[in-house]
């Protein structure tokens, strides 16, 4: 009988033959997929490692060979002729089309009651900032949330009664609730569009993770919210979910938060960034430094990233914010550590991509524009113009996978 150690690298091949065979169909293609899944099967680092990182940059950042970045935005500062001074405490964020060919970032602003809200800068078709805009306000601790098939951001309240509420990246539309999502300590969703199920994460300790059925998806006024029980066994191997109806979906005071009505539901320690890419569902658990793949089709759980489990210990922790790449690997920002953006393949590789060289902060809302060739993200806690309040940053460079390479 082979051992333990010998199933779960079995099952992690597998798990990335599948995924990767996947992200092909719809990102990258046949050729590349098998360049790629034969590299990361045999050792190589060519599939997915873009190599040592060189000496920090004007703007602070450590990158690979043949990468370049620009500051896009300053905590306080307006940008450009927008009039819109950019938010502080930048956290979540995703990309979105435009329509004339140019895109639109979106970010979250992680602060207090009433103070939060999510930001948006626009780029014309050659990344030229065009624009910049609020897209939600009066909401509080925006952490990260998720991008919606139908391109909207669903931004996510880190509180106890927190609201999903959906916006408009062009701004063009006003920002609405989304009871039916439930309230809870919500950290991001991740819709899978093939099913019409929105996942959540709850950054809790004792939190839970949860998914909405909507029955007149894509409308997501209404549906049912679900806790999620994990089969025991090894994490490391495909687990079975099966859902537990909340009761209370959106509780009163007098109603026990949500992720406490459903006591035998699975605690996952701190869900963080969800993301979804070719049929699958990617999160993270901060606390015990996890990444977790859900097969939405199977209804399957398998940890794919466990650095306490790894000799010798993964290179990633504080797990955050995630996207997928467009050569189907992960892109995982850290909360605190080394401060880095860290490539994960889907058998659970690792190896950073950049680092940022100020401290006290956490990077967040990694997202790629829709050619896949400039890359956003934050450092929450970045040199702003009178303090550390954060910075935005955009890398451009030989994205895998990017379309126009």
């Amino acid at each position: 009988m082979k051992d333990d150690a010998s199933c779960a690298q079995r099952a992690r091949r597998q798990f990335l033959r599948q995924s990767l065979l996947a992200a092909g169909v719809l990102a990258i293609g046949p050729r590349l997929v098998g360049r790629a899944f034969a590299a990361a099967t045999d050792g190589g680092l060519e599939a997915w490692d873009y190599g040592p990182l060189l000496p920090a940059n004007a703007h602070g950042l450590r990158l690979p060979a043949g990468f370049s970045s620009r500051i896009i935005a300053r905590a306080d500062e307006v940008i450009g002729r927008s009039g819109y001074a950019w938010h502080r405490a930048p956290d979540g964020g995703a990309c979105f089309a435009a329509g004339d060919g140019g895109w639109v970032y979106a970010s979250n602003s992680e602060l207090g009651p009433g103070a939060g809200g999510v930001g948006a800068v626009r780029f014309d078709p050659q990344g030229n900032i065009v624009d910049a805009y609020r897209i939600a306000d009066g909401t509080t601790r925006n952490c990260s949330g998720g991008p919606t098939p139908w391109g909207t951001w669903i931004t996510c309240e880190e509180t106890e009664r927190g609201r999903a509420i959906e916006c408009d990246p062009l701004g063009r539309r006003p920002q609405r609730e989304l009871p039916a999502l439930g309230w809870l300590y919500r950290e991001a969703v991740a819709i899978d569009p093939r099913h019409g199920h929105v996942y959540h994460t709850e950054d809790r300790h004792d939190g839970r993770l949860y998914r909405s059925r909507h029955p007149d998806y894509p409308d997501l006024g209404t549906g049912v919210l679900e806790a999620a029980v994990m089969e025991p066994g090894d994490i490391h191997q495909p687990r079975r979910l099966r859902w537990i109806p909340v009761p209370h979906p959106n509780p009163d005071d007098s109603q026990p938060y949500t992720r406490l009505q459903v006591p035998e539901a699975t605690v996952f320690d701190r869900g963080e960034g969800m993301w979804y890419h070719a049929g699958m569902v990617y999160f993270t658990t901060t606390a015990d430094n996890r990444i977790w793949a859900i097969d939405c089709a199977a209804q399957t759980i398998q940890c794919i990233y466990d650095r306490e489990a790894t000799s010798p210990a993964g290179i990633a922790t504080g797990v955050d914010n995630l996207c997928a790449t467009a050569d189907g690997n992960l892109l995982v920002a850290e909360d605190g550590g080394e401060l880095r953006l860290v490539m994960v393949t889907p058998e659970g590789r690792a190896a950073p991509l950049l680092q940022v060289e100020h401290e006290g902060s956490e990077l967040a809302g990694p997202a790629f524009s829709p050619d896949g060739t400039r890359l956003y993200f934050s450092s929450q806690r970045g040199p702003a113009v009178d303090g550390n309040y954060g910075v935005t940053f955009e890398v451009s460079g030989p994205f895998r996978g990017a379309r126009a390479a």
